[in-house]
């Protein structure tokens, strides 16, 4: 039906204002939601925040069913009340059955929206709510639902979206410090004197207010998305949380205006097209994050290897002058002739009679090298019940993780042992 209107409507010429009010209104609503979920993300509260978005849903019907209007005061307090009957009621059952936060939660918010999907199917004809919207709302219809403010028609959903959103910002710059010190020590933040409990139960009733002004819009599939995807993905591309929040309204406006006109585009469900591109853009996020990311992991996994390689040819040139005094060159295998080349541009070996040798440099992280490897052989054959021909393989792996202030520790620990199970000498610290 939404296809046949919409396509009946565009060649209207105000149709392109019904599209810019309903990616507005995807806007704020999307910028309420990351602000919030921000604040869930970091508290670790995201699966509380994701049944508060689902169990709101018994409050919204039964205040629209006394007579509210959705987007009104008394389903915003419906909601409200639903939200904190959810907390409640999760507490109550981890405690009664035993069951662990999530479990708790998971059974709370599942009854509570079944629970409110009954009562949708109870009401009455001509009630301004059904399943359909209750699921993924109505995002293109809701510019026809318009109030005039200031001479000029506004939508509804809109202008609670935007009232919403003022709110929140107001109130979150207001106790942003109270908000930073409870999600990051709330132990400090008890024994400083502050109300915990008052500040979480207030951050569930942002929650439950951005969902409520969120409902028409998105329905309950998209507020979810729209609460956790942008704060998860702003939080791997960030370490800082004022910009955490920034990022996820930011992300949240964009996912919601491209979701929609992709929407548009394809002719299918806004809500879910919007959650679709909140999903990718999770997913561009996680690789390219700066610290955590894939991309990233990927190049400190192949700086590592590459590492080892140059670390394992100085270590085996630095033995094989060792085992033979005699001068010359030692031969590297083909597979290690690039790190080899490599550890010559940068003046750690070079080349003679047909081999490689240490330069001074390269002899000196080599001591380190070898030192790593014979310390922790000696550590391990000093404290734990490991046959001396199996202490090689695990040493052959740490030496390339030792620090200079662990090799003291270990030398400090082996009373100054100069030398290893097998009798080899520990080389000093280069």
């Amino acid at each position: 039906m939404m296809s046949i209107v919409l396509a009946e409507t565009a060649s209207d010429p105000g149709f392109s204002a019904i599209h810019a009010w309903a990616m507005a209104t995807a806007a704020v609503i999307a910028a309420s939601c990351g602000l919030v979920g921000t604040l869930l993300v970091v508290r670790r509260m995201s699966l509380l925040g994701d049944a508060i978005g689902h169990a709101v849903l018994p409050g919204i019907v039964v205040a629209v069913l006394a007579g509210g209007r959705a987007g009104g005061p008394l389903v915003f307090l419906g909601a409200v009340v639903a939200a904190l009957v959810t907390v409640g009621l999760t507490r109550v059952v981890r405690a009664a059955g035993g069951l662990a936060e999530d479990a708790a939660a998971g059974v709370v918010f599942t009854s509570l929206f079944a629970l409110g999907m009954v009562l949708v199917g109870f009401a009455p004809p001509g009630t301004h709510i059904d399943a359909a919207c209750v699921l993924h709302g109505e995002l293109a219809f809701l510019p026809f639902d318009t109030v005039p403010v200031a001479g000029v028609d506004v939508p509804r959903a809109f202008l609670v979206g935007a009232i919403v959103l003022l709110g929140l910002v107001v109130s979150v710059l207001t106790t942003w410090k109270l908000q930073v010190f409870t999600a990051f020590d709330p132990a400090g933040a008890r024994v400083a004197g502050v109300p915990v409990g008052l500040i979480t139960m207030g951050l569930l009733a942002a929650t439950a207010v951005a969902t409520v002004a969120s409902f028409d819009a998105a329905g309950a599939v998209l507020v979810v998305a729209m609460l956790v995807a942008p704060a998860a993905a702003a939080e791997l591309l960030t370490r800082r949380l004022h910009w955490m929040a920034l990022l996820a309204m930011l992300l949240g406006v964009a996912g919601g205006c491209l979701g929609y006109l992709a929407a548009w585009r394809c002719n299918t469900s806004a809500a879910g097209m919007i959650a679709v591109v909140l999903g990718v853009e999770y997913a561009v996020a996680a690789v390219i994050a700066p610290g955590d990311g894939v991309i990233m992991r990927l190049v400190g996994r192949a700086r590592l290897s590459w590492r080892v390689v140059c670390e394992d040819i100085l270590a085996a040139l630095w033995r094989a002058e060792e085992a033979v005094a005699a001068p010359g060159g030692r031969h590297v295998s083909a597979g290690r002739l690039p790190a080899a080349w490599w550890l010559a541009t940068s003046g750690r070996i070079e080349r003679v009679d047909g081999g490689w040798r240490l330069s001074s440099r390269g002899r000196r992280e080599a001591e380190n090298v070898v030192r790593s490897h014979r310390l922790w052989e000696a550590w391990l054959g000093r404290h734990a019940d490991v046959p001396i021909d199996h202490l090689h393989p695990p040493a052959e792996w740490v030496e390339h993780h030792l620090g200079s202030a662990m090799r003291e520790r270990l030398q400090a620990d082996m009373d100054a042992r100069t030398a290893d199970p097998h009798g080899r000498e520990i080389p000093p610290e280069a």
